[in-house]
């Protein structure tokens, strides 16, 4: 197994502690779910250069890194709607985004293509991390961006509104797939 596959499985491994230290409430709590989010968010970065730079990209990191990022964000999309802190509707935009382009890639591998990841795909991720690390500070439960609208609501619309976005783009930019898979 290579390098980047181990740092990708830990990643993976990190998943339920960082679950964990969302849900117990003990001191620190937050703090550490930040740490451990953030710790497992930068594996990602991680992993990929070194499969690239150490010429070690296998089908297998192919397949579980994507799956990896995916687990990590929806773990903490569930943890926030179990805690009252995300709507269930903004946290199905972001899952269904995924599924979505998921499917469209699957597709894509049963017609012997490749629909690799676009900038679209890549500025959504960055927004959903940044987001997500600061709904885990509790900074902007109380303070209000405008009145009656918090700065975690505002930070749980951008990835709403970001996983559209790349969404629509990965439909449109591939939507020849979708009609040949008639």
């Amino acid at each position: 197994m290579t390098v980047a596959s181990r740092i990708t499985l830990a990643r993976i491994a990190l998943i339920p502690v960082f679950m964990w230290a969302m849900l117990k409430p003990f001191p620190y709590a937050g703090l550490l779910a930040l740490v451990i989010f953030m710790v497992a968010s930068l594996t990602d970065a991680v992993d990929g250069y070194l499969a690239r730079r150490m010429n070690q990209v296998t089908n297998f990191g192919k397949f579980v890194d994507p799956l990896a990022d995916k687990l990590l964000v929806t773990s903490a999309l569930l943890v926030f709607v179990q805690r009252g802190e995300m709507s269930a509707w903004a946290a199905m935009i972001i899952v269904t985004r995924e599924f979505l382009v998921t499917s469209l890639r699957m597709v894509a591998v049963a017609e012997g293509r490749v629909i690799a990841a676009v900038w679209a795909g890549k500025i959504k991720t960055v927004v959903q991390i940044l987001c997500i690390a600061f709904l885990l500070t509790d900074v902007g439960c109380e303070v209000e961006a405008w009145p009656g609208v918090t700065l975690n609501a505002v930070a749980v619309w951008l990835m709403a509104a970001a996983a559209i976005w790349s969404g629509v783009v990965y439909v449109a930019r591939h939507r020849d797939v979708l009609k040949s898979a008639r």
